[in-house]
């Protein structure tokens, strides 16, 4: 096991992962456990199963949890991504706490670690590329900007301000070109030509390991 600052990942065995499936729904009792904005344990980049967790706080050299608005994202709230492969498909869950009440967010897993502002964390992470896309404007074809070929994790909080959800995919992480980051936004992810993928401003962003 070693360690990082901002960042916790543990390894585990394989799980099986079905076709794209995502809910989301308000957890009373946070599953994740704060710890000092963000620790990890692990072998590097996702492999078998690796979770990062995180307290959000404003952005400083060496966090790998950060808010670009408090007021959507508070310093306080948590996040956590558990990445599970198997043979030919991979599940990524997301469980997220301390946020507003009863509010949607769109997710996304980004090609880029956290930076400074939102925009460092890149396009989002595609299984196949959009060969027409660059990394600004992004891809917003929805034959590439869809929750088959990306991650989404949108989630809707409840009263008390939780949520999970889960995207489920019928492909695995390439090892060399793995996701680098959670990006929450502060819209839900829209589906249409010219649009797809777009929610909203980067609120929040989660590193990880890799």
């Amino acid at each position: 096991m070693r360690h990082r600052t901002g960042l916790l990942v543990t390894a585990a065995l394989l799980l099986p992962a079905s076709l794209l499936t995502g809910c989301a729904e308000d957890i009373d009792e946070p599953t994740v456990v704060p710890t000092s904005s963000a620790t990890v344990a692990g072998q590097g980049a996702i492999s078998e199963q690796d979770i990062a967790t995180g307290i959000f706080t404003p952005y400083a050299e060496g966090i790998v949890a950060v808010t670009y608005d408090p007021e959507l994202a508070p310093a306080g709230s948590t996040a956590t991504v558990t990445v599970l492969p198997a043979a030919d498909s991979t599940s990524v869950r997301l469980s997220v706490s301390g946020f507003p009440a009863n509010r949607a967010y769109g997710a996304h897993l980004h090609v880029k670690p956290c930076g400074p502002a939102g925009d460092a964390a890149g396009p989002h992470y595609q299984h196949q590329a959009d060969p027409a896309a660059q990394a600004s404007p992004p891809s917003v074809d929805p034959d590439y900007a869809n929750p088959r070929n990306e991650v989404w994790l949108d989630f809707t909080t409840g009263p008390a301000g939780n949520a999970t959800a889960a995207s489920d995919l019928a492909w695995r992480f390439d090892p060399a070109r793995t996701p680098k980051s959670l990006i929450i936004h502060a819209q839900t992810t829209k589906t249409g030509p010219g649009e797809a993928g777009a929610a909203g401003a980067r609120i929040a962003c989660l590193t990880l390991p890799g």
